[in-house]
């Protein structure tokens, strides 16, 4: 674990060797648009949310996504508060991945709402309810009813997927009977692309045959050996300049970077992502 100090210290050192960008080129709209998963620098996040926030805004991102919803708190914070404290440190609480199921839907939509987010993201899906084809048709349909009540409280729902969901069932792909059974206009999915090129999948395909459906995107790369770990963006085999100028037909508006495990610091790994995405951003 990486306690505060020795985050900050190593992201002054970051800061001296050049890797984030200077401040006036921070304040450009299209750095605005870079947003990352907490879940990523989960530990800096739980020993000191407000000091992380504060080096997040430094580096440049802008947006978050909170891994971090229990007891109907984000953080340990209250909704409100969360958004406020958000707010102040420059970023923006743009969504969250909170266990939302048809029994606790109207607390957690109206937790979301309360702290200003515009996303709700079901992260995944425990195996017991995935056992079968019929199992995810039932799952759409649930989906669809929590995506109602999200629209009605003036948000979206969305699903976040894995490589498990393109494992065949019944000689189904399940991340297709989730496409076709969800209604477009209550549920969208957050594709991870990492994920899907883990499983065999190419996103591309998917832009084309559902156009529009991936209004969120999860951005992190895939090292070329067979260990095939999460590395930073631009490091790795995933081909993001040609996924990136296919966000309009993929339905794209915000991406969240995320990384699973690191071999370098991770204040450095998120820095080199970052810088990575806005230059890539700048030219398209």
């Amino acid at each position: 674990m990486i306690d505060r100090r020795t985050f900050l210290q190593g992201l002054s050192a970051t800061v001296a060797a050049g890797l984030i960008l200077p401040g006036k080129l921070l304040a450009s709209p299209i750095a605005r648009t870079i947003g990352i998963q907490l879940y990523t620098i989960r530990d800096l996040v739980n020993s000191d949310f407000i000091g992380t926030l504060k080096a997040l805004s430094k580096i440049g991102y802008s947006a978050i996504e909170a891994a971090g919803y229990q007891n109907r708190k984000f953080y340990g914070l209250n909704p409100g508060d969360y958004a406020i404290i958000c707010k102040e440190n420059g970023i923006q609480p743009l969504s969250t991945h909170s266990r939302v199921n048809l029994i606790n839907a109207d607390e957690v939509i109206a937790d979301t709402a309360k702290a200003e987010m515009k996303y709700l993201v079901l992260p995944s899906v425990a195996k017991e309810k995935r056992q079968n084809a019929d199992d995810y048709k039932k799952l759409a349909d649930e989906f669809n009813i929590i995506g109602s009540k999200c629209k009605n409280a003036g948000i979206k729902f969305g699903y976040h997927n894995h490589a498990f969901e393109f494992e065949k069932i019944d000689n189904q792909i399940p991340f297709d009977i989730l496409l076709e059974r969800t209604d477009p206009e209550l549920c969208f999915v957050q594709i991870d692309l990492y994920w899907m090129v883990y499983a065999g999948y190419d996103p591309f395909d998917y832009f084309e045959k559902y156009p529009g459906r991936f209004e969120v995107w999860h951005v992190k790369d895939m090292e070329a050996g067979e260990g095939r770990e999460s590395t930073e963006i631009g490091t790795g085999k995933i081909n993001f300049p040609e996924l990136f100028r296919m966000k309009e037909k993929s339905g794209m508006k915000y991406f969240f970077v995320e990384q699973e495990s690191f071999k370098i610091a991770p204040v450095e790994s998120i820095t080199i992502s970052y810088n990575y995405l806005f230059k890539l951003l700048s030219g398209i």
